[in-house]
């Protein structure tokens, strides 16, 4: 096994573009990113191996999300400005044509439902696997394949 500083670094990048994902906060997701390794390091003798360290990591992190949310007891919708800072910030034509189709998108996003949602948070921004979504949220990559796309199918639709 790695030590904890060569996960720390492997790692990191990974945990907290999960978390970003699931805060849209990009303070709050490096705080959270913190605590889940100090957390794994406490708990780094209960690792068992059965999947990666960086699905292990994602669980840590996402349950200290979800304790998060119980603790503000309610759930934050992305913010336009939040998305904003999230585009380039190069104003030409092309990238601001491909500001308003993103915008776009993420308004969608939004009005799917909760787990929809996650999967397609952590494909699209994530760039996780579906093996890996699955893992993280204790279902099987068929179901994450499927979700996935059936939120793609729902995307297109016309409101």
């Amino acid at each position: 096994m790695q030590n904890i500083e060569e996960i720390y670094k492997q790692y990191f990048t990974t945990v907290n573009k999960y978390l970003f994902c699931l805060t849209r906060n990009q303070d709050l997701s490096k705080e959270l990113t913190q605590e889940t390794f100090y957390r794994a390091v406490k708990k780094i003798d209960s690792f068992k191996g059965d999947c990666k360290i960086s699905v292990w990591l994602c669980q840590i992190a996402k349950n200290l999300w979800y304790d998060e949310l119980n603790k503000q007891k309610r759930t934050k919708p992305i913010e336009e400005d939040e998305l904003k800072k999230i585009e380039a910030r190069d104003d030409t034509e092309n990238n601001i044509a491909n500001k308003e189709e993103k915008m776009e998108l993420y308004r969608r996003i939004q009005k799917l439902d909760k787990q929809t949602k996650e999967v397609v948070y952590l494909r699209l921004t994530g760039e996780l696997s579906f093996k890996e979504i699955g893992d993280i949220l204790n279902k099987s990559e068929n179901w994450a394949r499927v979700t996935f796309y059936r939120g793609k199918q729902k995307l297109k639709e016309v409101d």
